[in-house]
């Protein structure tokens, strides 16, 4: 480098040139960074199959969540198998990436890290040993011209210095002659100097073209040795250079999966996989099994079932009660026949209820001998619990079912004759044992009335598992 000198020779270095002393340790700095140069290659291959390795891992979890959700979502027929392809793809394509990534580290990153070790030798004092000797080579190699240069450069400092002491000289002599003051004895040392220094002109530059001419000779030889050694270390630089190129080349076929047979059948398959999508067999596989084509129990007539009724009635005795509900009446006029719309309740102490099963059971006496006994046990009166007095049907009841009696509105749209609302003449007859004062709003008031005239009517009808009695008089 310019204006700096050689520690081994002092000379000072004039341009930047390969020849001058000292500007060999650009190419020796080469090998030092040849051995960086393999440390980076190494961190490129391994972030490169880290990527590679991440990559796979996210496709996998891609896959896997992409095909839960398809599996799930309402997507069917063969669409979903060609959605299901492309998470098949992905499955594939993640297994040849974590392969990309064994090959760049098992085979790219330790082919790099031995070569490095085999080329690249630690020397205990630090440094290598190559890089040491490359160095060692140039020096032996400029020594010889580098001592001659020294010499020329001090002939040429003697020369200069010698003109220099000349022209001071001549100088003095010049003034001296108009310096009357001046005698003849100090003249005659002026005229002395003048002639020396030009003797020391001619020596000085006698011994610097001496000097030079030795120079040049010796230049052949320096340049041949220093040549040799630079080849030296094109020769190892061009083995790094080789080595990185077939290194790259290697990764590269690791990389370029357009190459790898097996990359190729994936997206041929994934290809069949979406042309096999067929909408119209979609369409009818949907028909036959979510549309029309599907099979239907149409409804039929279905007789009754004395065994189908006594099974639905005893379902109704699955509560104890303490009170008593009376859920049908018979009604006088031409609400007779008709149906009521709401249940209404008439609640009746428990007391009340043990007096007319212990004083008179209506069912005993009976005369219809057409009665089976199981007929006779669902005729008997329910008994409910106080708190649940104002419930009428048991809990399977819905006042949305179109069979119940007592809904919001029956086939005829009749009203309730028990809300306040219902048509003035209509008449509801009951039975009571004993007086009784109603306690509760809901609560009727009974007068007891002994007359034999009177007794209950057969059960009239089954719904939903609960039987329902009309009562009335005669």
């Amino acid at each position: 480098m310019s204006g700096s000198y050689d520690d081994s020779v002092g000379v000072e270095v004039s341009s930047d040139s390969f020849w001058e002393v000292g500007n060999y340790k650009r190419t020796v700095k080469r090998i030092d960074d040849g051995h960086r140069l393999c440390n980076d290659l190494m961190n490129c291959i391994h972030e490169r199959a880290r990527i590679e390795k991440v990559y796979a891992q996210q496709l996998t979890e891609w896959s896997k969540r992409w095909k839960q959700l398809v599996e799930k979502g309402p997507q069917y027929g063969t669409v979903e198998k060609a959605w299901h392809a492309v998470m098949s793809e992905a499955e594939k394509v993640s297994e040849l990436h974590l392969d990309v990534k064994c090959a760049l580290m098992n085979e790219d990153f330790e082919k790099i890290k031995n070569w490095q070790k085999e080329a690249f030798h630690k020397q205990m004092i630090g440094g290598f040993k190559e890089t040491k000797e490359a160095e060692d080579g140039y020096r032996k190699a400029q020594k010889p011209w580098a001592k001659k240069l020294k010499e020329v450069e001090a002939a040429k400092k003697a020369y200069h210095a010698a003109c220099k002491e000349e022209k001071l000289a001549i100088s003095r002599e010049m003034n001296s002659k108009a310096d009357p003051a001046l005698n003849p004895e100090q003249l005659k040392k002026l005229q002395d100097k003048v002639e020396k220094s030009k003797q020391d002109v001619l020596k000085t530059k006698e011994k610097y073209e001496k000097s030079l001419k030795d120079l040049d000779n010796s230049t052949p030889q320096y340049m041949e040795n220093m040549e040799q050694v630079f080849e030296q270390c094109q020769q190892f630089e061009e083995k790094r250079l080789r080595f990185f190129r077939e290194v790259l080349l290697e990764v590269q076929k690791h990389l370029d999966l357009s190459n790898v047979a097996s990359y190729k059948n994936i997206y041929r398959e994934l290809e069949q996989n979406i042309k096999t999508a067929d909408a119209i067999e979609d369409l009818r596989w949907f028909r036959a099994n979510h549309g029309p084509g599907m099979s239907m129990n149409w409804p039929q007539f279905e007789e009754w079932s004395a065994d189908l009724n006594r099974t639905l009635s005893r379902r109704e005795k699955k509560k104890a009660s303490d009170g008593v509900t009376l859920t049908g009446v018979n009604q006088t006029g031409d609400q007779a026949s008709q149906h009521t719309k709401h249940s209404s309740n008439l609640s009746v102490p428990s007391n009340t209820v043990q007096s007319l099963q212990s004083s008179y059971n209506p069912f005993e006496d009976e005369d219809d001998t057409g009665s089976t006994v199981s007929e006779k046990e669902d005729n008997k009166i329910k008994n409910v619990s106080s708190s649940e007095k104002n419930q009428s049907y048991p809990t399977e009841w819905s006042d949305e079912e179109s069979n119940n009696p007592f809904s919001s509105t029956d086939a005829n749209g009749d009203t309730n004759p028990f809300d306040e609302d219902a048509s003035p003449g209509m008449e509801v007859r009951v039975r009571a044992l004993y007086d009784y004062e109603g306690q509760e709003h809901d609560e009727l008031s009974f007068k007891a009335v002994y007359n034999e005239n009177w007794n209950f009517y057969r059960k009239t009808r089954t719904l939903n598992g609960v039987s329902h009695y009309s009562s009335g008089f005669t």
